[in-house]
């Protein structure tokens, strides 16, 4: 297996031409972060293993492309489409390509699922997974808890009932689901390919604040001053909008002409 170190030094230009990857059986590999276009000769990922490639990669064109059992090929998050090409692809059972959106934050809404365009010239299959389901939205802020009311003097100054918790936030809406373009030969098994499009599901609602506690009761000399009712809570924050679904197209083209 070639570690990532060794990777970066041959590859480290835009493509990356006859050069073979290999992700070990169970264990994760993380390309470095070249731009543009990558082109390897052969990219193999292990039984259970996974291989993350960059926002900042927008195509990448093998000659071998092998999946073994479970594994998976994740692609970061952006908005650039994304385009594999494989001139020969070789798929086990349970392989996968994410291209997933990322979950909403306070300070950044969840985006969409990649764009992803694939390209298998031929292709053995057990059955392939193709993920470009949008990010989840950000739960709302929770409201505050109401500030607790002060008790009256027996010669002055008035009770104070408890303050009103604050509503919670609604939550952000989740991403959008992605678009795939799925080219294969015309007689690709196109039922053993699932494609994962659903959008993102919205954040929960930030919850209720609770209402603060009202002054007791005083007792004075000659009589005795009545509490003050505690605050109401607020109200719960509305889960955020589900994010629209995404597309599919498949292209069949006929296989070349032997030369």
């Amino acid at each position: 297996m070639r570690s990532l170190a060794v990777f970066a030094l041959f590859c480290s230009s835009l493509a990356c031409a006859d050069a073979t990857v290999v992700v070990a059986p169970h264990t994760l590999l993380r390309l470095p972060a070249t731009t543009g276009l990558l082109v390897l000769d052969r990219l193999e990922v292990g039984h259970a293993g996974a291989l993350l490639i960059p926002s900042t990669v927008n195509e990448l064109r093998v000659g071998e492309l092998l999946l073994g059992q479970d594994a998976r090929i994740g692609i970061a998050p952006s908005a650039e489409e994304f385009r594999l090409e494989a001139r020969h692809a070789e798929l086990a059972a349970g392989s996968q390509i994410s291209a997933r959106g990322a979950t909403g934050t306070a300070q950044k809404p969840a985006t969409a699922g990649r764009n992803l365009s694939v390209r298998l010239e031929q292709a053995s299959l057990s059955n392939l997974t193709l993920d470009v389901r949008g990010g989840v939205g950000a739960p709302g802020f929770a409201g505050l808890d109401g500030g607790s009311g002060h008790a009256g003097g027996c010669l002055w100054g008035q009770v104070a009932r408890g303050a009103d918790g604050q509503n919670g936030a609604d939550g952000q809406s989740g991403g959008a689901g992605g678009q795939v373009r799925l080219e294969v030969p015309a007689d690709f098994p196109a039922d053993s390919v699932k494609v994962r499009l659903d959008g993102g599901a919205g954040g929960e609602g930030g919850m209720a604040g609770q209402g603060g506690r009202g002054s007791s009761g005083k007792g004075c000399l000659l009589y005795r001053t009545e509490g003050a009712r505690d605050g109401r809570a607020g109200q719960a924050g509305h889960a955020g909008a589900q994010g629209g679904e995404g597309s599919f197209k498949l292209v069949r083209f006929a296989p070349a002409a032997p030369q």
